[in-house]
């Protein structure tokens, strides 16, 4: 790696999240200098749509912590790159100029194309929209996202040319370039081929005709420099390189390493989202089969609808801090004595793709406090990483290595997680999250770092072992919460029927 005292330059990393947009200023050897966070809300106007406005947020977002990060940037020292991830697979419908049309409608929460899904795979076949895309269609995917506008928002739908998610939207702002990075493509099912790593013409056509479609590149790949415009909003330097990004949770996994076949990042945030690199495109219906962060690279990945957004929940609902919490439930036992949760509290996600799941705490009895409710929902996460990870291994994945990162990847929860799917997880040096990886991207595609330095970015710090002891209890545990979710699925959906008229 390139010596810290090097005069090389540092990097920026920009990273717009659902709930916070943070950004890092680093060394080339994955030092970091500075970081800062600014919260932003998403907006629902509606039961399962979920929208960011790409000027008020995105854009202001980025404009924000740029200035204040290169406030920071020490006396002789200059910024050599920028890169940038998001949220996504999102679509931002966008006039000839670039400019919105309409605010983006984000990932898999958004999920108001049920229609268009269902429509999409009559017309093209599920199992053919499996095979040539590696992943089903589900309330993640673009292209239904992209019938629903032009279906029920005819007037924006007129004014669309181009389309951006939150990476390239923000890279077109830096630099006028129109592209997307070929992983984001592979998660616009149904319009990318993974194996051969184009869009599939007729299909995006037919989908969204009359359409420009971003030109393809790798993540790490230089597509232009800040304009004097750019530079004039932000304050970062006109002429600095600025590299293509990606969607934010495969900047987080290349920063903490996870890179190789048989790697598998855990990343514990709001949501719980796990992406495992495989040797080979793997295709099944129950995951995300995407291409990776580096050519020739494949990834399964998977995604539950909530985890932290349930810890929250009881923050709120208790009074309580999260301190508090923590330590009242670390002090029960495991099962929190006789308390079992469902996680479904937002639908689920992978492996069940089922919107109209619905959160469960099974047991409850008036013995019953906050700590247990609170262990309960840390436990119920675990079980949901198993149940993935298990699926991942049918599916013809190779979960070996596991990696924790994001803000919960630490204490009592990592600690669950290992001793109920019986693994260690290796927790890095940094898990500040993927603004950490855009700034490694940054370094990669201005040279400062190389393929083979790639190691020395953020090291191994500690790791989470399992308890065998412990293990044993969540594995009878396990099998009834496997049982829970069958049992119950038909009166949740009954609920989750009401929920939808009487909202």
């Amino acid at each position: 790696m390139t010596s810290s005292a090097a005069p090389s330059g540092l990097l920026l990393g920009i990273d717009i999240g659902t709930s916070s947009a943070k950004g890092v200023l680093a060394r080339p050897d994955g030092t970091l200098l500075a970081s800062a966070q600014r919260e932003h809300t998403t907006s629902s106007p509606r039961p399962g749509w979920f929208e960011h406005d790409a000027e008020d947020i995105w854009w202001a977002d980025l404009r924000a912590l740029a200035r204040e990060l290169l406030a920071q940037l020490p006396a002789g020292e200059r910024l050599a790159g920028v890169g940038v991830s998001g949220i996504g697979p999102c679509l931002l419908p966008a006039d000839a100029a670039g400019a919105p049309v309409r605010p983006a409608i984000l990932y898999g929460v958004d999920t108001r194309a049920g229609a268009q899904i269902a429509a999409q795979n009559a017309h093209y076949g599920a199992e053919e929209i499996i095979r040539r895309c590696g992943a089903p269609l589900t309330s993640q995917a673009v292209g239904p996202k992209f019938a629903w506008l032009r279906e029920r928002e005819p007037a924006a739908w007129a004014r669309t040319r181009r389309w951006f998610m939150a990476s390239s939207y923000l890279t077109h702002r830096l630099t006028g370039a129109y592209v997307l990075d070929h992983h984001s493509a592979s998660q616009s099912v149904p319009l990318y081929d993974p194996r051969a790593g184009a869009w599939i013409p007729e299909w995006c056509e037919e989908i969204a005709p009359g359409l420009e479609w971003p030109r393809l590149v790798w993540p790490a790949e230089t597509v232009g420099e800040v304009t004097p415009e750019a530079e004039a909003a932000t304050g970062i330097p006109a002429g600095t390189p600025v590299v293509a990004g990606i969607v934010d949770a495969w900047a987080e996994a290349t920063a903490a390493g996870v890179r190789d076949p048989g790697d598998v990042m855990l990343m514990y945030g709001t949501t719980m989202f796990l992406v495992n690199v495989v040797g080979e495109p793997v295709g099944d219906a129950r995951l995300w089969g995407t291409a990776g962060a580096f050519p020739g690279t494949h990834c399964l990945a998977a995604g539950m609808a909530t985890s932290g957004a349930v810890t929250g929940w009881l923050r709120e609902l208790t009074g309580a801090s999260y301190p508090e919490l923590t330590e009242e439930a670390d002090r029960l036992p495991p099962g929190a004595e006789g308390l079992l949760m469902l996680p479904y509290f937002a639908g689920e996600r992978t492996p069940l793709f089922d919107p109209d799941a619905r959160g469960l705490i099974h047991g409850l009895t008036l013995r019953h406090g906050r700590g247990h409710l609170y262990r309960a929902a840390l436990e119920a996460t675990a079980f949901g990483v198993r149940h993935n990870l298990e699926t991942m291994v049918e599916a013809g994945g190779s979960p070996e290595r596991l990696v924790a990162v994001g803000g919960g990847a630490r204490g009592l929860w990592t600690r669950i997680v290992s001793d109920v799917t019986g693994r260690p997880q290796q927790v890095p040096r940094h898990t500040i999250g993927a603004a950490h990886g855009d700034a490694l991207f940054a370094a990669l595609g201005t040279g400062l770092v190389s393929a083979a330095d790639l190691g020395g970015w953020n090291p191994v710090a500690s790791v989470v072992e399992p308890d065998p002891a412990t293990g044993e209890v969540y594995e009878e545990l396990y099998g009834l919460y496997r049982e829970l979710y069958p049992a119950t699925r038909e009166a949740a959906h009954v609920l989750a029927a009401r929920q939808h008229k009487d909202a």
